[in-house]
């Protein structure tokens, strides 16, 4: 079968597919009843806003809709139903080159040129009608999706997703959607990435995949950004280059300005600066602290003096800073005294 691709896909007119849909039930109130809980043409409804205006109780709504949609999928697997089996045929190429399951918003944009909360709603209702089609409703948990019924039905999807999940927790860590897939036991990449973004619990950023808490997938404040610039840097920057990484990024967010940058890097315990307006993170092993500080420290793990290119070898360790800079509080503080020819130890007295 020849692949079917977003740009060969041409755009589908759901509205007209589903009033034509619509037209098959007899009744206009079930009619109302139905365009209204999916929210076919407007906002979705409540069975009691839906209930009071037609003035029926809300479990007599959600009767008669749980009726009217058992007997359209019944007609549907029968191929009575207009535009289904050509709605479903095209669902399905999709899908079997997207890893078998899609999030509805990713779906709608294939299929429509202007995939707004509508059109996304029509394409659910769609693919619910749809014999060979599984739909995932979105709840605290899940996205809705559309997944291969041959490949998965509700239950099947969701397991395989809980374990994915499990496996990510297990890593510990964002990784790679192959070394995901591997560990988890999924031969497709393609599929397990499909099934990992159906999942309220995950995310994905820079092509790695891990829980949604985590900073480096899911950056949620300025501070979280700072962090995965740095981290995918792998090592110091000035604050100035961390502002404008983060203007060239995927952020959902980045219209920060490089003083608030600045106000994030001096607040945050995670980030210490080593040198002038330079950041690293602490968990390289840096250490907060001046250049005395870093000195004394020096010194103090040697315990027996050092000559100033060690001291200065040694700090250089964990400051990005000028060697003038080293040298300057040597000779200025009174915390250093030189016991010997440009050898210096800690003043103790």
């Amino acid at each position: 079968m020849a692949q079917t691709t977003p740009e060969s896909t041409p755009a589908l007119k759901t509205q007209q597919l589903v009033t034509d849909v619509l037209a098959t039930i007899d009744r206009e109130r079930e009619r109302e009843i139905v365009a209204r809980r999916f929210g076919l043409f407007d906002r979705k409804e409540t069975l009691e806003q839906i209930g009071e205006m037609l003035g029926i109780t809300r479990e007599r709504v959600r009767q008669l809709e749980k009726a009217v949609v058992t007997r359209l999928s019944s007609t549907a697997e029968k191929g009575s139903l207009p535009h289904i089996a050509d709605f479903e045929a095209t669902v399905l190429g999709l899908l079997e080159d997207s890893g078998s399951v899609a999030r509805v918003s990713q779906l709608t944009a294939q299929l429509s040129d202007s995939p707004d909360r509508e059109e996304q709603a029509r394409v659910a209702f769609l693919s619910q009608l749809s014999p060979q089609l599984t739909v995932i409703q979105e709840d605290d948990n899940f996205y809705g999706s559309v997944g291969i019924k041959s490949a998965y039905d509700d239950k099947a999807l969701k397991a395989r997703v809980a374990g994915l999940i499990d496996t990510i927790k297990q890593i510990g860590e964002p990784q790679t959607i192959d070394q995901i897939a591997k560990a988890a036991g999924i031969a497709s990449s393609a599929e397990a990435a499909s099934l990992a973004s159906t999942s309220k619990h995950l995310a994905t950023l820079n092509g790695r995949w891990g829980l949604i808490k985590w900073p480096m997938v899911n950056p949620k404040n300025i501070r979280d950004k700072i962090y995965v610039i740095l981290k995918e840097n792998g090592k110091h920057m000035h604050f100035n280059e961390i502002a404008d990484a983060i203007k060239d990024s995927d952020f959902k967010r980045k219209d920060v300005t490089t003083q608030a940058i600045h106000n994030e890097l001096i607040k945050d315990k995670r980030f210490v600066l080593i040198g002038r307006g330079i950041y690293a993170l602490k968990e390289w092993g840096y250490e907060k602290g001046t250049v005395a500080d870093i000195i004394s420290e020096v010194l103090r793990d040697a315990k027996e003096p050092l000559h100033r290119d060690e001291i200065v070898k040694r700090v250089l360790k964990s400051r990005f800073v000028k060697e003038t800079t080293i040298l300057l509080n040597l000779q200025g503080k009174p915390q250093f005294k030189r016991v010997a020819k440009a050898t210096y130890a800690l003043d103790e007295a």
